[in-house]
C-alpha cells in the first residue's frame, strides 16, 4: 500500500489586475472587479492544486499543459483545468485521497468563502468535503500579499497511483 501512494505540492501567485474583472479562488467568484491577473481567470488555488496533483503523478506542471501562450486558454475558467487533470488522474488509475491548501492574502478576507471553496473543489474532483481542506492566512503585512499587491497559494495532495512497484 505505502508504496502506491504518492504526495504533491504546488504554488502559484498572482498579482491583482489594474483592470476590473473578477476575482476566482477554488472555483468561487469572491469579488466581481479585484481580480488578479493571468492569461486564465488566474484563480490561484487552482492553479496551485492542479500542480500538486500533477506532481504526484510525475506528469508535468500546469504550464507545460495549459501554457499562457496559448490563445485557447486566455480568459479560461481554472475549473476547466482542475476537471482535465481529475480526468487525467482516472485515466492512469489513481485516486486522489485528499487536498491540503493555504489561500496567502492579506486581502480579501477568505474567511467568508472557505466553505463554499471547500465544496466547489470537493464537487470537482469527486471527493467528500471532509477530504477537501482550505485554509487562509495573512503575511501580517509583510512582502507582496502583504502590501496587497497579489495572492499566493499552497497546496498538498495524496493520493494513490496503482502498479507502482519498487525498483
Amino acid at each position: 500500500m505505502l508504496e502506491s501512494l504518492r504526495v504533491g505540492t504546488g504554488y502559484d501567485v498572482h498579482a491583482f489586475s489594474k483592470e476590473p474583472k473578477p476575482l476566482w479562488v477554488g472555483g468561487v467568484e469572491i469579488d466581481p472587479e479585484h481580480g488578479l491577473a493571468g492569461h486564465s481567470d488566474a484563480d490561484v488555488l487552482i492553479h496551485a492544486i492542479v500542480d500538486a496533483i500533477l506532481g504526484a503523478l510525475n506528469h508535468g506542471d500546469i504550464g507545460q499543459h495549459f501554457p499562457s501562450g496559448d490563445e485557447r486558454w486566455k480568459g479560461a475558467s481554472s475549473v476547466d483545468f482542475l476537471v482535465w487533470t481529475r480526468d487525467e488522474m482516472r485515466k492512469m488509475g489513481a485516486s486522489l485521497i485528499n487536498i491540503d491548501s493555504v489561500v496567502i492574502a492579506q486581502t480579501p478576507k477568505m474567511k467568508p468563502h472557505i466553505s463554499s471553496i471547500r465544496r466547489k473543489l470537493a464537487e470537482t474532483l469527486g471527493l467528500a468535503a471532509s477530504h477537501v481542506s482550505v485554509k487562509a492566512t495573512t503575511t501580517d503585512h509583510l512582502g507582496f500579499t502583504g502590501r496587497k499587491e497579489g495572492i499566493a497559494a499552497q497546496a498538498v495532495c495524496l493520493l494513490t497511483v496503482p502498479g507502482v512497484k519498487k525498483s
